[in-house]
């Protein structure tokens, strides 16, 4: 039997505007595998970046469960949930959110910083992670020096410096030429094939999509 590393059962979200309800989720049903790489595609406004959030513990569904290795981090307090993510999610953004102030070394130790990791463990760990995305040798450099592909890879080595139980990525690739965009990918494959890393991915790529081990679609907060 598969591994079994994220269960969600019917997941429902929805959001109140004034008087009005807006259902995002319908009753998702969802299994995530260890070591799977999932996509999740669909138009704009079907929910897909909810999702995301629901399984990375940044919001909480209205109804249903998710369980995370055995944790069901739905029901988790706030401060709970906060450390829960810290230690074992993983985020990649579109828009890569790098601190523009610090350099690449500095910006993947970002999340080291909440653990009590020595600074020569911290060190090491950032070290690993920049070898990881090849820009041990851009470490030093910040990221207006950086074009967008290489911004994209230190964003990825912020994501696995903390050796996540997952990694979220939101449109990846969302912001890159065409060429950088497959060097993300590939990256992604890598640590999925190489590291047995679980990750989860919005997308509207139909290329970036296929890159994946299975790809549902969401329409209109329904699980395809």
């Amino acid at each position: 039997m598969a591994d079994v590393l994220v269960d969600i059962e019917g997941v429902t979200k929805v959001f109140h505007r004034d008087a009005i309800e807006i259902r995002v989720l319908e009753g998702i049903n969802l299994q995530i595998t260890r070591g799977q790489f999932m996509a999740l595609m669909g138009p704009s406004g079907s929910g897909k970046s909810t999702l995301l959030n629901l399984v990375a513990g940044i919001d909480k569904p209205t109804s249903g469960s998710i369980l995370i290795e055995g944790t069901e981090i739905s029901r988790l307090g706030e401060d709970e949930l906060a450390r829960w993510r810290s230690r074992h999610v993983g985020f990649i953004f579109q828009l890569y959110n790098l601190l523009p102030v610090l350099t690449a070394f500095e910006n993947v130790e970002l999340p080291l910083l909440l653990t009590p990791l020595s600074r020569q463990q911290r060190r090491d760990h950032v070290l690993t992670a920049l070898k990881m995305v090849g820009l041990l040798d851009r470490a030093d450099h910040y990221p207006r020096q950086l074009s967008g592909g290489p911004e994209q890879r230190v964003g990825i080595a912020r994501a696995i410096v903390t050796d996540p139980t997952i990694i979220v990525a939101d449109e990846p690739t969302g912001d890159l030429d065409a060429k950088s965009a497959e060097e993300v990918m590939q990256l992604l494959v890598d640590l999925s094939k190489q590291l047995g890393k679980t990750i989860l991915m919005v997308t509207h790529d139909p290329k970036a999509a296929e890159r994946a081990h299975v790809v549902h679609h969401l329409d209109k907060g329904v699980l395809h």
